[in-house]
């Protein structure tokens, strides 16, 4: 064997598991468009949660 046999992996050998940041990052290139659609949709909905929970909270002043 040569040096740059042994460099490349063996396509039959079983692969290291990826971790669970890798796997997201992977799937967040290859799925793109609906990865941002849905950041934007949890961005929207957590700020509409913090406004509500922010008006809900808001305190009564006196004269207001």
């Amino acid at each position: 064997m040569t040096e740059s046999d042994s460099s490349q992996p063996n396509p039959g050998a079983p692969q290291e598991n990826p971790s669970f940041t890798k796997l997201a990052m992977r799937n967040m290139v290859r799925k793109g468009r609906q990865s941002l659609f849905h950041f934007g949709l949890t961005a929207v909905g957590f700020l509409g949660f913090i406004t509500l929970v922010a008006w809900l909270g808001r305190p009564q002043l006196p004269g207001g």
